[in-house]
C-alpha cells in the first residue's frame, strides 16, 4: 500500500466557469488557471501521484504547455491513471476536502463522487468528498479563492483487499 496526499488552490475570478470533481457549478465566478482549474480533481491527482512517487501535477502537466491549456481536469485524472497503472498501481480510496465559503456545494457532491470514482475504476462509495467553509477567515473564506486537499491509498494491481 502506498498513501498520497494533494493540495491545489485557484483564485476566484468573473468570467470563468466553476468547475469541481468535473461538475460546472453555477456561480458569479469561477478559478482562474491554465486547465479548467478544477481544484478539487487536482487535489486528488496530486494525491494520486505522491503515492506513487511521481512527482505532481506541476511536472506532470506543465502550464508552460499549450496542450493543456482549458483542458478538462478529468482528461488529465485519466492520464495519471495510466500512470499508475504502468506502475503496477490502483486506487483503494480517495477522501478530498474542498474549502469554499461559497457557493454551497453539498447537493453537487454526488456527481462529482460518481465522476471521479468512474474515471479511477472504482465504486463511488470508495470516493470521499466534502466541503467546508471556513467561517469567514483567510483567502477562501474571504470568497477569493477555492482549495482542495485530498488523501489516496494506492494498491498494487493484484491486491484485492484493504486489510
Amino acid at each position: 500500500m502506498r498513501i498520497g496526499h494533494g493540495y491545489d488552490v485557484h483564485r476566484l475570478v468573473p468570467e470563468r466557469e466553476l468547475i469541481l470533481g468535473g461538475v460546472k457549478i453555477p456561480y458569479a465566478l469561477g478559478l482562474l488557471g491554465h486547465s479548467d482549474a478544477d481544484v478539487l480533481t487536482h487535489a486528488v491527482m496530486d494525491a494520486l501521484l505522491g503515492g506513487a512517487g511521481l512527482w505532481d501535477i506541476g511536472h506532470a502537466f506543465p502550464d508552460t504547455d499549450p496542450a493543456y491549456e482549458g483542458i478538462s481536469s478529468l482528461a488529465l485524472l485519466e492520464q495519471v491513471l495510466k500512470q499508475l497503472a504502468r506502475q503496477g498501481l490502483r486506487v483503494g480510496n480517495v477522501d478530498a476536502t474542498v474549502l469554499a465559503q461559497n457557493p454551497k456545494l453539498a447537493p453537487f457532491i454526488p456527481q462529482m463522487r460518481e465522476n471521479l470514482a468512474r474515471i479511477m475504476g472504482i465504486s463511488p462509495d470508495r470516493v470521499n468528498v466534502k466541503a467546508t467553509t471556513e467561517e469567514g477567515l483567510g483567502f477562501t473564506g474571504l470568497g477569493e479563492g477555492v482549495a482542495a486537499h485530498a488523501v489516496a491509498l494506492l494498491l498494487e494491481q493484484g491486491e484485492t483487499t484493504i486489510s
